[in-house]
């Protein structure tokens, strides 16, 4: 003992701290300093060990020469997914009984490619290449897993101009939404998985109550197998990888369906996932994408091999998702869009806030399942909101960032193009129908771009709308219209925002933010922002109620819905006590009447009100036995 506290002390004695007297030889021992180099030595060692397991890994990929903007192809005219049909300058050499995609640019009807859709033969053949993959991935520990999403998150930072530039050729959106809903939203979530996934993950503790004190009880998280995620085409990057991402780090493998918009952007996002399973000593296998026709999906949807469906998309296609899944019980998570509110209360400072609204509404030109589709204001402020929004809605510019102007620059462009126009003449009908209703209208109508002629433009509009009735107040929209309503109380406010079929997410914005949570804890949805706008999305459980589907992806919740929650139950000091059968109890039972009564002593123990029952409890169990 006396050596291990002079050890410890040895510094301070050799500078003899506690003494008047100093001598000049006295200093730092040589010993202690080859000590404390050691220490250094195998900190630095340790270190570099945690560096070699856990810093990113660059890998190599391929920049697809579409993204540039001084990139020029064949026009279409009137460009349909299917123009390769009728339009000899893109037709492929075709397989005989296949089906192709045709791929182009929405803001300027530019061709992309021409690509062949999966059938059902390929779509089971990538299935099993997922499943036999992920037999040899579950076993990977999360050290592993991070380092893939490290090595992405690192690489998408560096590389997020070209990404930006591929999720604009293929959806016609502009950069300035490409960067915030489908870069900074994604590097949000690989940040989150990074940073608290495995806590997500981890098995726990649970607590049990008294007739089980002996015993510990835990939950563990087994990965399913193979997961399948069907995503819609509004933010081709996100969407693909922010399913894909969180089914790998639960351990599963992972089969995307994209939407037939976006197959040509996907394809090369999904790579980029590839490459960096590869590059981390993974099977990229594991990662399988499919497009395919509506006619081919059921050999995803109702495979046998798929544990866990996601899907994102329209109610229509939800449903008959969740009927195929019933073949074999496949369990599956519905986002299906909403009429999201923002219930603005009374003395709102609208000046504060305006900015934020215009960005709810018109992000990715309104194709925003969680984008704000009506304005709910108090009358005493209804004009002045609606005069704000005209003013700003009258400046906003249509056009493509994927081409650069005359003078060798891009322009600015506030929205840019929908990905068809195939919903134009029912926005147009509900426009014109509101309009008659009494309605104010700003714009309200398709666009055709000077320069762009084969653009899918929409105006962004201004609807002040006169009753919640109103069918455009009811459907979703998912487009640059913005809907102004008045309420005179507050309760009155809260029926209108719940006056809808859908239920995904809201806002509400007012100066007292009591009153706010009160109004956020009346609305019937899956997710309220206070005085913001749709922050709920990254790091928590997102989905919604009614129409808008059930189940939650994103956060603790998403990533357990992922996995199969096992139960495990064992002894705390198995040497001590462990559960036996009593003999009373045993079989064949000699008494029911002995048994009953030493059955019904054991439960007035454990659970009576009064501990004077419970020691009658005690008695008759312990007189029971003895019979």
């Amino acid at each position: 003992m006396n050596k291990i506290l002079y050890f410890i002390l040895h510094p301070f004695l050799s500078f003899n701290l506690w003494s008047d007297e100093h001598r000049e030889d006295e200093g730092i021992d040589v010993f202690y300093a080859l000590f404390l180099c050691v220490v250094a030595g195998i900190w630095l060692v340790v270190q570099r060990e945690r560096r070699s397991k856990n810093s990113p890994i660059p890998f190599h990929f391929s920049t697809p020469k579409e993204a540039d903007p001084n990139w020029s192809s064949v026009k279409i005219e009137g460009p349909t997914l299917e123009s390769h049909l009728e339009d000899g300058n893109i037709r492929p050499m075709m397989l005989p009984d296949r089906r192709y995609i045709t791929c182009f640019d929405p803001s300027n009807g530019l061709h992309i490619s021409t690509i062949l859709a999966d059938n059902e033969a390929e779509i089971a053949a990538k299935i099993q290449k997922a499943l036999t993959a992920q037999k040899e991935w579950m076993y990977t520990d999360f050290v592993q897993r991070r380092r893939v999403i490290r090595s992405l998150k690192k690489w998408m930072v560096e590389n997020q101009n070209l990404c930006a530039r591929v999720a604009c050729r293929d959806t016609g959106k502009t950069l300035i939404d490409a960067a915030l809903g489908e870069i900074l939203v994604t590097c949000c979530k690989m940040e989150w998985l990074i940073d608290h996934g495995e806590e997500a993950l981890r098995p726990e503790s649970r607590k049990s109550n008294f007739i089980q004190f002996y015993k510990k009880s835990e939950v563990h998280y087994d990965p399913l197998g193979v997961v399948a995620a069907i995503v819609s085409w509004n933010y081709p990057l996100h969407n693909a990888w922010s399913p894909i991402l969180a089914s790998i780090f639960a351990g599963n493998g992972v089969v995307l369906k994209c939407s037939e918009n976006v197959i040509w952007s996907t394809s090369w996002f999904v790579n980029i996932i590839k490459n960096s399973l590869e590059a981390c000593g993974h099977n990229p296998e594991l990662v399988q994408l499919i497009c395919c026709w509506p006619e081919q999906a059921a050999a995803l949807t109702k495979s046998p091999y798929i544990k866990h469906i996601t899907f994102i998309g329209s109610e229509t296609v939800g449903r008959q998702i969740a009927i195929d899944a019933t073949e074999h019980l496949t369990p599956v998570t519905l986002e299906l869009g909403g009429k999201d509110p923002a219930v603005i209360l009374p003395n709102t400072d609208l000046k504060q806030w305006i900015s934020t609204w215009m960005r709810g509404i018109f992000q990715n030109s309104g194709q925003n399942c969680i984008g704000i589709e009506k304005l709910i204001v108090h009358v005493d402020q209804y004009d002045d909101l609606y005069d704000m929004l005209k003013e700003r809605i009258e400046k906003l510019r249509c056009g493509s960032v994927t081409l650069p102007s005359d003078q060798g620059y891009l322009s600015p462009v506030d929205v840019g193009a929908m990905i068809s126009d195939n919903r134009f003449d029912a926005l147009e009908a509900l426009i014109k129908q509101a309009e008659e209703d009494g309605a104010k209208i700003v714009n309200g109508e398709r666009y055709h771009h000077v320069y762009h002629d084969q653009g899918t433009y929409f105006l962004p509009t201004l609807v002040g709308l006169t009753k919640n009735s109103a069918a455009i107040a009811q459907q979703e929209l998912f487009a640059p219209i913005a809907l102004v309503m008045g309420y005179e109380t507050v309760e009155e406010a809260v029926d209108l925002a719940n006056g809808t079929r859908y239920g995904l997410g809201a806002s509400v914005f007012g100066p007292d933010q009591k009153q706010c949570l009160e109004v956020a804890e009346a609305l019937d949805c899956g997710m309220v922002a206070v005085n913001d706008f749709a922050v709920f999305y990254v790091n928590l459980p997102f989905g919604g109620t009614k129409a808008s589907g059930y189940g939650r992806f994103g956060g603790p919740e998403g990533l357990r819905s992922l996995t199969n929650p096992k139960v495990i139950v064992y002894d705390w000091w198995p040497g001590l006590i462990q559960t036996s059968i009593p003999k009373v109890l045993d079989y064949p039972i000699r008494s029911l009447g002995t048994s009953f009564e030493f059955t019904s002593g054991l439960i007035r123990f454990f659970y009576a009100d009064t501990w004077r029952a419970r020691i009658q409890g005690l008695i008759t169990l312990i007189q029971a036995q003895r019979k």
